[in-house]
């Protein structure tokens, strides 16, 4: 059975309203989360890409990643679940495990199954929530991995927005 159905929360997937690149975070993360997540992507077998700035490099461990100099350019892990999923990991802080999603590619029932796929692979493996807020609007989700649910869930009400 599905998580969320695409008819309830489909006006959260819409670019217009939300805004195309929703923030996706792990709050209250550690560098051993980060590399929990790597790890989930080699397990995986997901087609991944690790990029700083223009040069494409083998994935790193994630304390080499989080101990780059201030000044340096943040590196990026772009991660495909699936062929049309893209989900773009980024190396802000150590203490926040953060990704961007694409709303375009997440239409529909069969999409929104992966990218819930997605987070629950995430939440399951780091034992905590995975929250998607609208873009520019962190702080407030509207839906996420439930750790107790052990499922997505929405976290606001889709009519609000």
């Amino acid at each position: 059975m599905a998580d969320l159905l695409w008819d309830d929360v489909k006006c959260l997937f819409d670019p217009d309203l939300m805004g195309s690149l929703p923030d996706v975070r792990v709050p209250d993360a550690s560098v051993e989360d980060w590399q929990a997540v790597l790890d989930l992507v080699a397990a995986k077998g997901w087609k991944c890409q690790y990029s700083e700035g223009e040069r494409v490099l083998p994935v790193p461990r994630a304390e080499a990643v989080l101990s780059r100099p201030a000044d340096a350019e943040c590196p990026d892990l772009r991660v495909w679940p699936t062929a049309y999923v893209l989900a773009i990991f980024r190396f802000y802080a150590d203490d926040e495990v953060d990704f961007d999603v694409d709303l375009r590619e997440l239409q529909g029932q069969e999409r929104l199954d992966v990218f819930c796929g997605f987070l629950r692979e995430i939440g399951r493996r780091l034992g905590k929530p995975v929250l998607m807020d609208p873009e520019g609007d962190s702080d407030h989700p509207v839906l996420g991995f439930d750790v107790e649910a052990d499922r997505v869930v929405l976290l606001a009400d889709p009519q609000v927005r």
